[in-house]
């Protein structure tokens, strides 16, 4: 990994870390059908403007079955499910099945793309979500947060919800490397905010908030549709068409860390010992997984 998709891979996880404290405010105001359409709309029309003036609007033309997959897959139906499970689980335990798009995504990669696992691969991604867990559960337990959440129906269908868009992330991921690839990140961004907008568009008006957000809600929305939406996606896709789907989604390990010191910084929550040691330990693996540790080479043989 050169250093410049290092930078976007850090700048990508300080971005999503930070967005999940606007979700927490934000989400229950709007609801996650029309949070997710101010989302990606919101982004649409930040960056529709950009791709035109770098006259690559005629690709989206060219390529709009598979930016429609990766609209749906990537933004529209992810964006509602853990929008709905945010009503039920804590931050603590949508933070450990978020971060399962890794796994997901490497093994789709295995299955579909033939995509090899290789052991200090593997290692990084079981190291990764090992910290991810340790990390989600060490603050979860302080804020008593498990012990608020009864493994009721609520609770079954809030975890379904996280796993199958964590499996939709994981899908989408490798979609773009077989069919997108080559296209510019740009393209794919505005190309599948677009058209997850035109597929919540329905849905959003139906299940709009009878009272109007305030202004501060409104522009915690808008940061979320310029930033976490518009500006995130770009390093996205320009990563994985960099450094493929398996090391681009790694950035899911690194969102809790961000999202930690984010609360630590402008909430004023405390950093714990464990909170350290876990985060340690999903650097560690992410940077297994991106290639970055020094590994010392196979003897060689006769």
């Amino acid at each position: 990994m050169k250093a410049r998709d290092l930078t976007d891979l850090l700048l990508l996880a300080a971005i999503w870390g930070g967005s999940f404290l606007f979700m927490r405010m934000v989400v229950p105001v709007f609801g996650p059908v029309a949070m997710a359409f101010v989302r990606v709309s919101g982004a649409t029309l930040v960056l529709l403007p950009l791709l035109l003036l770098r006259g690559e609007a005629p690709l989206l033309r060219r390529h709009w079955r598979a930016l429609v997959v990766v609209g749906l897959c990537n933004s529209a139906l992810p964006f509602m499910l853990f929008g709905y499970a945010a009503y039920t689980l804590p931050a603590g335990l949508a933070a450990i099945f978020n971060a399962a798009t890794p796994l997901c995504t490497a093994l789709i990669a295995w299955a579909w793309l033939g995509e090899p696992l290789t052991r200090w691969r593997s290692l990084g991604l079981a190291l990764g979500f090992a910290g991810v867990v340790g990390l989600a559960l060490n603050k979860s337990l302080s804020a008593s947060g498990l012990q608020a959440v009864r493994f009721d129906a609520p609770a079954a269908l809030a975890i379904g919800a996280c796993l199958l868009g964590t499996l939709l992330y994981g899908l989408a991921a490798n979609f773009v490397k077989r069919h997108l690839k080559d296209q510019p990140a740009m393209v794919m961004a505005v190309g599948t905010q677009a058209t997850a907008s035109a597929a919540l568009l329905l849905p959003a008006l139906l299940t709009w908030p009878a009272l109007n957000p305030s202004p501060r809600d409104w522009a915690l929305a808008g940061a979320l549709a310029v930033l976490a939406s518009g500006l995130a996606y770009i390093l996205y896709f320009r990563l994985m068409t960099r450094v493929g789907p398996t090391q681009a989604s790694s950035v899911t390990f690194l969102v809790p860390v961000f999202a930690s010191a984010w609360g630590a910084l402008v909430l004023g929550e405390s950093v714990t010992l464990p909170m350290l040691l876990g985060g340690a330990v999903i650097l560690a693996g992410t940077a297994l997984v991106l290639g970055l540790l020094p590994r010392r080479p196979r003897p060689a043989t006769a």
